[in-house]
């Protein structure tokens, strides 16, 4: 497919109702390169998409849909894990078609494979130039994606020495748009709870994509907490590193600097920097022989929806920020 010349990338979109479906319906209807084809939802079959997410009210006129179309080049899975291998098993997709899903089911290595198709593990970061050479990825989970961007820089140096503590808290749409206890406005409000310690879902991802850059596992204690606010992921790491806070930040920037969206500050950040944007910002600090590492980003973009549009920028050869030009909420 030729996207320098008059045509679009013609995109479909399945589990397009919910949190990530609809942040990437946002981004799609005014990426200048893409057409999108369909919006699928089984239940919401013939609805307006704005009837749903309502945002998008004067954006678009394109309806949800029950039906799918080979007449397509991208299909963006944006279904609950565990359900995009048992949608690949009931439909057929055709070979020409490339798949970027953003559940966890094809991330690890031992499930990459599905088909005969081959998923490769999405993050730019790690493996911008392999991304351009495949046809399916697995998009990086939220927190993973913040993690590993505060830490992989010390990976390439073999610096993921001793017990990594980690402690990160994700805003409420982490959860998805289903509604659950923990995500209730009245629970949620003016609250902080820790949840799946030390067993986060991630941590296989986050291990294993840190030993394809050190060789070696590293360990990581992490803390995962639920915060009063809707979006963003905070992220606050330190470990042992015997660098010095100016070679910390020569060894970060230069790992940094080819790559668009991931930012290194020497002033502390904070997280409406991030929200509504496709950056991750990373802040140093040293304290007593520990390397403190703030890495923080909005979860339903980089941590999923934008990173998936990142991705697609990549598979089809064009600009990598093309549609991504995003502003912080600031306020």
């Amino acid at each position: 497919m030729d996207t320098k010349g008059n045509s679009k990338i013609r995109v479909g979109i399945v589990g397009s109702a919910g949190y990530t479906g609809g942040e990437l319906i946002r981004l799609l209807v005014h990426h200048p390169q893409v057409q999108i084809i369909f919006a699928h939802s089984e239940s919401n079959a013939g609805k307006p998409v704005s009837s749903v997410h309502n945002d998008l009210f004067g954006d678009t006129d394109l309806l949800f849909s029950d039906s799918l179309s080979d007449n397509i080049d991208v299909l963006f899975l944006c279904v609950g894990h565990g359900n995009a291998r048992v949608f690949l098993e009931g439909h057929r997709i055709a070979e020409s078609i490339k798949i970027i899903d953003l559940s966890q089911d094809f991330r690890l290595a031992e499930n990459a494979i599905f088909q005969d198709r081959r998923f490769i593990y999405g993050l730019p970061e790690l493996q911008r130039d392999a991304i351009k050479q495949v046809s399916y990825i697995a998009n990086p989970g939220c927190f993973a994606s913040t993690i590993e961007l505060g830490l992989l820089p010390l990976a390439k140096m073999d610096l993921l020495e001793g017990e990594i503590q980690i402690n990160a808290t994700t805003g409420s749409t982490g959860a998805g748009q289903k509604p659950s206890q923990t995500s209730h406005f009245s629970w949620r409000s003016s609250n902080l709870s820790v949840y799946k310690a030390f067993s986060h879902q991630h941590l296989d991802e986050i291990g294993e994509t840190l030993k394809q850059k050190s060789g070696k596992k590293a360990t990581l204690n992490f803390i995962p907490q639920r915060g009063a606010f809707a979006r963003g992921i905070f992220a606050a790491i330190y470990l042992p590193c015997a660098l010095s806070i100016e070679e910390a930040y020569h060894a970060y920037e230069s790992f940094y600097h080819s790559h668009p969206f991931t930012h290194v500050s020497h002033e502390n950040i904070d997280l409406k920097q991030v929200v509504n944007t496709n950056k991750c910002l990373v802040h140093l600090e040293k304290h007593n022989g520990n390397l403190f590492i703030i890495s923080m980003l909005d979860n339903l973009l980089k941590g999923a929806s934008g990173a998936a549009v990142q991705n697609m920028n990549l598979l089809f050869g064009i600009e990598e920020e093309t549609g991504l030009r995003l502003k912080a909420s600031a306020f």
